[in-house]
């Protein structure tokens, strides 16, 4: 089980990352930063296949990004389908924003992950957006620069770039073109296969999509002796993507400490036929 807390581990890193520059007396709020991000999008990808060699091949790509508000604008979901000389691809982004670090952090995973990477965080500055986090390539520790620039309401660019010498230099690995679209023109890409194996597995949590009443109770001081609980009453609403391989739930309860706002986020991992489970809360 992963655990994305708003206060995320990359936060040590980025001290030593050249960030945009930012007031911190009077931090800005970012709330609806991403919001250009919201829509329906064709997208035109290009991804370097081994961003440190000038020689590297790349491969192109073209498909459909959709972006929706979640968590009652706290996050948003990422679904990104898209075609290349490899086949279908599919990728999802969680966005979320950390009100008391005024950061947005880039949670990422594709069709055969089957667990979200690393973040990067950052935030809006100057027209741009840039994120920053860690990673690793071919076994070797890398730094990832995440940027959308040239934003309007018909598009954006964005870029990923890979350093291997503490952000010294950065090396482009990734980019993509998004036009603005009617979601209405779209046509749908083809169903993604089934894993091979044990497809009950890929649909193991079918059962919990839909919304939910929900109890619940925890314990206050776990693994101290104490007996003392707490009982929450609430709602869950779970909605299936990637053909029900992943699942994002939004959980609202209260109880004698107040409101309670969570998400979580399943994915499915064909490799291994296990699942992961992630989760962010609002405070």
């Amino acid at each position: 089980m992963k655990t994305m807390r708003r206060v995320q581990l990359a936060s040590i890193l980025l001290l030593a990352l050249p960030l945009p520059a930012q007031t911190l007396a009077t931090p800005r709020d970012g709330t609806h930063d991403f919001d250009f991000n919201i829509g329906t999008w064709h997208t035109h990808i290009r991804r370097v296949t081994d961003p440190f060699s000038p020689s590297s091949p790349s491969i192109e790509l073209n498909g459909t990004v959709t972006v929706k508000p979640v968590w009652n604008g706290k996050a948003q979901l990422e679904q990104i389908e898209a075609s290349g000389p490899n086949g279908h691809w599919e990728g999802m982004t969680l966005f979320l924003y950390n009100p008391e670090s005024h950061e947005w952090s880039q949670t990422f995973a594709n069709n055969k992950m089957g667990a979200p990477g690393t973040p990067n965080i950052g935030f809006f500055a100057n027209g741009r957006v840039e994120l920053y986090g860690q990673d690793t390539f071919k076994g070797k520790f890398i730094l990832v620069r995440a940027v959308w620039s040239d934003i309007s309401s018909e598009g954006h660019h964005y870029a990923e770039s890979y350093s291997n010498d503490a952000g010294r230099t950065w090396h482009l690995s990734f980019t993509a073109e998004l036009t603005r679209q009617d979601p209405a023109t779209v046509t749908a890409p083809p169903p993604f296969p089934e894993p091979t194996g044990d497809t009950d597995s890929a649909h193991a949590f079918d059962w919990d999509l839909g919304t939910w009443k929900i109890h619940m109770d925890r314990l206050v001081h776990p693994l101290t002796g104490s007996i003392t609980w707490i009982h929450m009453d609430g709602t869950t609403i779970n909605k299936p993507f990637w053909n029900g391989r992943g699942n994002l739930a939004e959980v609202e309860a209260d109880g004698p400490n107040g409101h309670l706002e969570l998400l979580a986020l399943r994915l499915y991992n064909p490799a291994t036929q296990e699942w992961t489970t992630s989760f962010a809360t609002a405070g």
